[in-house]
């Protein structure tokens, strides 16, 4: 019932995920990522407790496959399931359960990894992972959301769309309010909970928030020339 793509920038120790599902309110179920451990999208019949303990376990430096494959032994509704991890050293696990309902598969990439279930086909999953192999070097916030589009566009979840999400973990990790407005040390997390054209309504905000920083960033830059000037 849903597509999403879970990433790592190595340089930044910074983790994402993004998805679209036709049900509501997808982004606070399948996304779960921490700065410096993993992120963990979990679907399909969706187990939550997959997200929320993967998510430990990979802070114990347990691989991905390990960790998700141990919690899925003692999920009684694992056949439903579809989970993707990816931790620290950018290893990355992927598993769709036998009773997921078609078209359902996954695709692990150097750093990502991406997955679905009750798609159109596997020409969505496949968009995904090309548009984001394509925008390395991009912000990560950047290629997660396009890889999104890419998914959207090759037809997505087959009965249609209602929610997506964006989740992203800062880059830096740092006690208090950073002296000037940057997104990367913050928490980027994007949800639109119901909605017609979810992704792109996902875009729209995305780029509202970029424009507030641009803002932002010019003001702290004048005060700052003000203050240089001054003394």
């Amino acid at each position: 019932m849903t597509f999403s793509i879970i990433a790592r920038d190595p340089a930044s120790a910074s983790f994402g995920i993004a998805v679209c599902t036709a049900v509501p309110c997808v982004g606070a179920l399948v996304p779960h990522a921490r700065s410096g451990v993993g992120a963990v999208a979990t679907q399909s019949y969706v187990n939550v407790d997959l997200g929320r303990d993967g998510l430990a376990l990979l802070a114990l430096g347990i691989s991905p496959k390990s960790a998700l494959e141990g919690l899925l032994a003692d999920d009684p509704g694992a056949a439903l399931r579809q989970v993707a991890g990816i931790d620290a050293q950018g290893r990355t696990f992927a598993y769709s359960g036998g009773q997921c309902v078609d078209w359902f598969g996954s695709h692990e990439g150097r750093d990502y990894s991406v997955q679905g279930n009750m798609l159109a086909g596997p020409q969505v999953i496949e968009a995904m992972a090309e548009t984001f192999e394509e925008t390395a070097g991009s912000w990560l916030s950047i290629r997660l959301l396009a890889a999104l589009e890419a998914g959207q566009a090759a037809g997505g979840d087959k009965r249609g769309r209602q929610s997506a999400a964006l989740l992203v973990t800062p880059a830096v990790v740092a006690k208090g309010a950073p002296v000037e407005f940057d997104l990367s040390t913050y928490e980027l997390n994007i949800r639109v909970d119901e909605h017609a054209e979810p992704v792109p309504e996902l875009r729209r905000i995305f780029e509202v928030l970029l424009r507030e920083g641009e803002r932002a960033h010019d003001e702290s830059e004048a005060h700052h020339a003000e203050w240089r000037d001054e003394e």
